[in-house]
């Protein structure tokens, strides 16, 4: 199972036409669901890997 990650401090600038906050937001956003679901995708490959193996050592006790 990957490993969890705590961001303590973040600190974003940039500068952009328009009302700042709602970029930010946007893009933001955009990028948080990419992160999450590459992060469900390695969860569920880390889930199925334990299966697996967890199989694997019950096949061998037999």
């Amino acid at each position: 199972m990957p490993k969890n990650l705590i961001i303590h401090n973040l600190e974003v600038r940039f500068q952009v036409d328009g009302d700042d906050g709602a970029v930010f937001q946007r893009l933001f956003n955009k990028h948080i669901q990419a992160w999450a679901r590459l992060y469900e995708q390695e969860c569920a490959r880390a889930k199925h890997t334990e299966t697996e193996r967890k199989l694997g050592d019950h096949g061998s006790q037999t």
